[in-house]
């Protein structure tokens, strides 16, 4: 697959809008990833978006998780614990997705994304116990929602990963803040995995993930000030991760209506 230069300046700039995205809403932000390379930069294999995107998106979670640790936000028990489960899943998650036909798989996404945005606009107002720990009761938790977060982030390539916010809040009831930040720790071990999937079967555009790291560099810090920020008002945080699903689910769904209306008439 060859870009040109100016793809490759686009996908500077859109993976500014991810590392942005990551740093204010954690494993959120990578939702957009997928979505932009497919139809901002325009990579015509929704396969090898999948494998770029969770290259790049790994990097720039590794890269905000140091800012959100330095700040105090990350539960590193409860994290790992979520995050090992989420490896094993990644990977048995990547390897059915490499199997998948590229235009439903970007579908079925899309759809996903509209039920967990939903749940999140209910959701906004939860606070949370900041000084929730790992414990008996939500160790089991965190294995269960950390296996299935996994899964759907690697059959997704990372874009499932806005459902790891969502499920260290209902394991451990943590705030959301934390959340976020606890949430790069997944982040980074999943796309890792599922990219490293994607790379044996050849489906990772080199260039375009450094470019995709470079910008998300930029986006990362900005994004994590405005995290803290937020983070004092009332449900902010989670009314922009939900209204970042919703739209952009919404924008998904529409473009790949058609290919799937073309696929189905082909069988």
């Amino acid at each position: 697959m060859t870009l040109t230069i100016l793809q490759y300046a686009i996908g500077a700039v859109a993976d500014a809008l991810v590392g942005f995205t990551l740093g204010l809403v954690g494993g959120g932000g990578s939702i957009l990833a997928v979505p932009l390379i497919v139809y901002v930069v325009g990579v015509p294999n929704p396969h090898i978006a999948i494998g770029t995107s969770a290259l790049a998106v790994a990097a720039n979670a590794g890269m905000n998780l140091v800012a959100h640790a330095r700040a105090g936000n990350v539960k590193w028990r409860c994290a790992s614990v979520f995050a090992t489960a989420g490896v094993v899943g990644a990977f048995f998650g990547s390897t059915l997705g490499k199997v998948f036909e590229g235009q439903k798989l970007l579908a079925i996404f899309a759809i996903l994304m509209l039920i967990v945005g939903v749940f999140m606009l209910r959701g906004r107002s939860v606070t949370g116990d900041a000084k929730v720990a790992l414990n008996h009761e939500n160790a089991g938790k965190l294995l269960l929602f950390g296996a299935c977060a996994g899964a759907l982030s690697g059959f997704f390539g990372i874009g499932g990963g806005f459902l790891i916010v969502p499920g260290l809040i209902a394991a451990t009831g943590m705030p959301i803040l934390n959340a976020i930040g606890s949430s790069l720790v997944a982040v980074t071990a999943f796309g890792t995995t599922t990219a490293l999937n994607y790379t044996y079967s050849g489906w990772v555009d080199w260039l375009l993930a450094g470019v995709f790291i470079g910008g998300g560099l930029v986006g990362g810090l900005v994004g994590a000030k405005l995290a803290r920020r937020l983070s004092a008002r009332r449900g902010a945080l989670n009314l922009v991760l939900a209204v970042l699903i919703l739209f952009v689910g919404i924008y998904t769904l529409y473009r790949s209506a058609g290919s799937l209306g073309a696929w189905g008439e082909r069988r």
